[in-house]
């Protein structure tokens, strides 16, 4: 055997026509290669700490394998770089080299981002990286800078939402080869688009892992887990368990050069060890990527900004955080529905402004949905340490029929509160088809074997019986079984809604790009937005400039509003200035009624479900009162 340098821990690494073989399987006492056309089996050298490993001569990019374990059955590589055949078919060699032409992306920081939430196998009517490639120009032009793709690590069946992948370095077949996935990387680039890519860490699909098959200390064998075995990143064995999940977020940037990660449901994450395994994974995902800057972002329930914290301050050294609170504040006022988790939002003006100023509204009080209190402090973060949105992929599926918001709410409201979301501080999130108010749903679904998609269609049904509305025998019976074709090929984007809804478009392409051009909006410093409540329904928020170059984004979610008295600080124009609309929902590119100044020298009129971004302007001339102060 000739001496091998391996870039990861495991899997097969091919270079000069030889591959090298190595995998962790310390419940065996031996591990063959078999090569598909290719016999007899190659035994693998057992190393210490359970692996075994070897260099293959003659077998390069392309061969198919499998590993057989103790000289009986053999199953797909826990590392495998490709399943042509699905999860339950033989492992494929693999070749990472690629014509990159990326080579002066400077990758991504957290200012100034935009993210677009991207499901490639309903993105389009074909599914593929490809047919997604073919888009990438309609989302620069759209003005989002970066696009976050729901996981790809390979499932079975035909269609799914990936959150069930077993093979976490296979991107899946279903959407094309892994040099289909670099060119879509590739090309998103050259766009100027960066890709970050959402990541399960916590545990793996029940249908096609066979991890069990190489080591029995692969999950946690106290805790539970809420979708399945929780993955072991403490207990006994858990070293080769670790550096196997810290080599994968290393192997997707590296290989693929993506841009960050997302990483699902943290809060699943269990680690007792002195140095929490996303604190490793932060550390080892930026060196991969260096000198390329990293985006890092973190999907966590309970709402613990310690992951949002620099490794020097012992946090995880995390980028953002997705945070709920401000999408349930959303949801609850643009329908007035408080059922299940919405319980203990109001969508009030005080929500929005403070969501706006310290992200989490929840940070340590008592959470009556729960009846435990929720969250810890986070008043130091900066915005952009918060994700904020009004659908995701999660958000819209459980609304029971997939409705998007748009089909929920008023539209001008919806407008309304697209703009505090899109000009608003913390860092904006679009779930795929939001900007043109797609017609297709997005379902839960799921192409599992028959025994198991009845089990998954009866969890789905018992998981929304949280909501009374969703929890009648009628509402029941509609929700689609996960593992129909239809449920699936309903949730696929059609474009050419770009063009028959070009308000909503035109809406989401203005407000994006005004975020941008706006030098105020655009630095989102800490301490450089302020706001204040006006009315039952009305609140505004003020930002910042330099040299009093201010900027005043007043929502009113109720009726028209008229302010003849307003005895609130925000509202004053700088000195010598008065506010001249920038920006208004109303206006009739948008479907607006049309725009009028809502400051007059009589007092403030703000549209009904409207929002109106105002900038400083030269003040008309105007009677100086001397002397004292006179009642009428």
């Amino acid at each position: 055997m000739l001496s091998f340098s391996r870039r990861f821990a495991v899997g097969a690494e091919t270079r000069g026509g030889a591959t090298h073989f190595r995998v962790w399987a310390p419940r065996r006492r031996s591990v063959d290669v078999v090569i598909e056309g290719n016999a007899p089996p190659i035994a693998l050298v057992p190393e210490p700490d359970g692996y075994f490993a070897g260099l293959v001569e003659g077998v390069g990019a392309g061969a198919r394998y499998r590993y057989r374990l103790d000289g009986g059955d053999a199953f797909p590589d826990p590392a495998s770089r490709f399943q042509p055949e699905g999860p339950h078919g033989p492992s494929e060699v693999i070749d990472p080299a690629f014509a990159w032409t990326d080579g002066a992306w400077p990758g991504l920081t957290p200012l100034g981002q935009v993210i677009y939430e991207m499901h490639v196998g309903t993105f389009t009517r074909t599914g593929t990286f490809a047919a997604a490639a073919g888009e990438l120009p309609a989302l620069r032009a759209l003005g989002v800078s970066v696009i976050e793709l729901m996981p790809l690590a390979d499932f079975p069946g035909r269609f799914g939402w990936g959150y069930d992948g077993v093979d976490l370095y296979a991107p899946t077949r279903l959407y094309g080869r892994p040099e289909d996935f670099r060119r879509f990387v590739d090309a998103a680039h050259a766009q100027g688009l960066g890709v970050i890519l959402d990541v399960v860490y916590n545990h793996v699909g029940p249908d096609g892992n066979y991890l069990p098959q190489y080591a029995e200390t692969w999950f946690d064998s106290e805790r539970v887990g809420e979708w399945g075995d929780l993955v072991n990143f403490d207990g006994p064995g858990s070293a080769a368990v670790r550096e196997f999940v810290l080599d994968n977020a290393a192997y997707w940037i590296q290989d693929f050069h993506l841009d960050g990660l997302r990483l699902d449901a943290t809060q699943a994450i269990y680690d007792d060890s002195p140095v929490h395994v996303l604190a490793e994974l932060s550390r080892r995902a930026r060196a991969a990527a260096a000198p390329r800057t990293l985006l890092l972002v973190a999907e966590n329930e309970p709402q613990e900004t310690r992951l949002a914290r620099p490794l020097e301050r012992q946090g995880y050294g995390i980028d953002a955080l997705w945070n709920d609170d401000f999408h349930h504040s959303a949801v609850v006022a643009l329908t007035g529905s408080r059922e299940a988790y919405y319980n203990d939002h109001e969508g009030r003006p005080q929500e929005f402004v403070s969501s706006a100023k310290y992200g989490y509204l929840f940070q340590g009080q008592r959470y009556s949905w729960q009846e435990q209190r929720r969250g810890r402090p986070g008043l130091d973060l900066p915005h952009t340490a918060f994700v904020h949105f009004i659908e995701n992929h999660d958000q819209v599926a459980n609304s029971g029929d997939g409705r998007r918001m748009h089909a929920q709410a008023a539209p001008a409201r919806l407008r309304a509160l697209t703009a505090l979301l899109l000009l608003g501080p913390a860092t904006p999130l679009l779930f795929q088809g939001q900007e043109f108010a797609s017609s297709a749903p997005f379902l839960y679904f799921a192409d599992h074997g028959e025994d198991l998609a009845a089990r998954v269609h009866s969890g789905r049904k018992e998981f929304l019986e949280q909501f009374p509305g969703l929890a009648s025998a009628a509402m029941q019976a509609q929700v689609p079984a996960p593992n129909d074709p239809a449920t699936f090929a309903r949730c696929q984007l059609d474009h050419a809604e770009r063009e028959r809804n070009v308000q909503a478009w035109s809406l989401h392409r203005d407000l994006i790009a005004l975020r941008r051009a706006d030098a105020t909006l655009a630095a989102a410093a800490r301490g450089a937005v302020d706001g204040a409540v006006l009315g039952a329904e009305a609140f505004l928020l003020r930002f910042f400039g330099a040299g009093g170059d201010d900027r005043l984004l007043v929502v009113n979610l109720g009726p028209e509003l008229r302010l003849e008295i307003a005895p609130e600080p925000l509202l004053a124009p700088p000195d010598e200035k008065a506010w001249r609309v920038l920006w208004s929902s109303h206006d009739p590119r948008y479907g607006g009624f049309g725009v009028w100044e809502p400051e007059t020298e009589k007092g403030w009129r703000l549209a009904g479900e409207s929002a109106v971004l105002l900038h400083p302007a030269p003040a008309p001339p105007r009677e100086r009162r001397r002397g004292k102060e006179r009642r009428k």
